[in-house]
């Protein structure tokens, strides 16, 4: 029993060990998953450290989920040392008959050695006496004391019976006590191993998921992913610029049509301001060319004719609808 507490209390040193050992692990696998951060997130390559980064996390808490269900465990072997201890007591106060009976045993065991001892010398000093024609005094003297001696020597081989009857009752009543307590803590033993392996089998399968995890995600990360990622993050847009915008008009046209709307504002300062605003139709029809095989850029004087020929389309409710229609050829 003392040693089945010593094997206990090195159980959970080993299982402390082990935590020890899953906890420096973590903390170095944590390190490792800091560290991705640091290496270049340039390049196409970049988003390659964010899937080593999740997983190395990942592995890291399964470890120290594994730490932690250590540390659980080895309260549970504590406790059933504290258990232990008082079944050792108690077993002592058990067994206390027996142990009475075992130095009862020893005892009568030396006391019946030497009664054979002292009963075979005084049977063979008798025998001698007889043989060497010793007076009959001597010999009836002898004889006296060879039947003490016998008479001792019975005595001690009854008591041996009676205690060696007790003593074998006590013993395999004690030794079947002893074998269900050993059996028992043999149990308790397993069971707790039981609980070591499964908990470390369960933080495998955990882990096995994580390195599966890691597995997919390289696999979908692929060659043309990571190149539409890195498009993405440094492109300005999926549309094309409208470049309508940048089309040049004839200069003489624009000059003729800001100077029209620049006459039409000045002209209309006296209206009121709470007037809807009109709208215009104005028709420019420049002066054809005679020659219509080349075209001439209109002199002033003829823009001013062209200019001459605007129209005012009839009123509306919401005033005067005016229409600029430069023809030119």
């Amino acid at each position: 029993m003392k040693h089945g507490h010593l094997s206990t209390k090195d159980l959970a040193d080993f299982i402390r060990e082990r935590a020890t050992i899953e906890e420096t692990y973590s903390r170095s696998m944590t390190k490792l998953a800091k560290s991705a951060s640091n290496y270049t997130q340039l390049g196409t390559f970049a988003p390659v450290w964010d899937v080593f980064k999740t997983s190395t996390e990942k592995l890291a808490s399964c470890h120290l989920d594994l730490v932690r269900r250590l540390q659980e465990l080895i309260k549970e072997v504590h406790k059933y040392g504290d258990e232990q201890i008082k079944a050792y007591k108690k077993t002592k106060e058990d067994v206390s008959g027996t142990l009475e009976a075992v130095q009862s045993i020893q005892s009568i065991t030396q006391a019946l050695q030497k009664s054979k001892e002292n009963y075979n010398a005084k049977c063979m000093e008798q025998e001698r006496l007889k043989k060497e024609g010793a007076t009959q005094r001597e010999i009836e003297k002898a004889a006296v004391k060879s039947k003490k001696a016998t008479d001792t020597y019975k005595l001690y081989v009854e008591k041996y019976a009676a205690f060696k009857s007790d003593f074998e009752l006590k013993m395999t009543e004690t030794a079947q006590k002893f074998q269900d307590i050993e059996e028992m803590h043999l149990l308790r033993m397993k069971e707790i191993i039981q609980s070591l392996s499964n908990t470390i089998k369960e933080i495998h399968l955990q882990i096995g998921e994580v390195h599966e995890e890691f597995i997919n995600n390289m696999t979908n990360t692929t060659v043309e992913s990571l190149i539409q990622k890195f498009a993405e993050s440094k492109g300005t847009g999926k549309e094309r610029p409208d470049d309508e915008g940048y089309s040049i008009k004839p200069e003489a046209t624009q000059d003729i049509l800001f100077t029209i709307i620049n006459h039409f504002y000045s002209s209309s300062d006296s209206d009121s301001e709470d007037d809807e605003p009109r709208r215009f139709h104005v028709e420019i029809k420049p002066v054809q060319p005679n020659n219509s095989s080349q075209y001439t850029m209109p002199s002033l004087d003829e823009l001013k004719v062209s200019i001459g020929n605007i129209t005012l389309s009839p009123a509306t409710s919401n005033g005067f609808l005016f229409t600029f229609l430069v023809k030119t050829k």
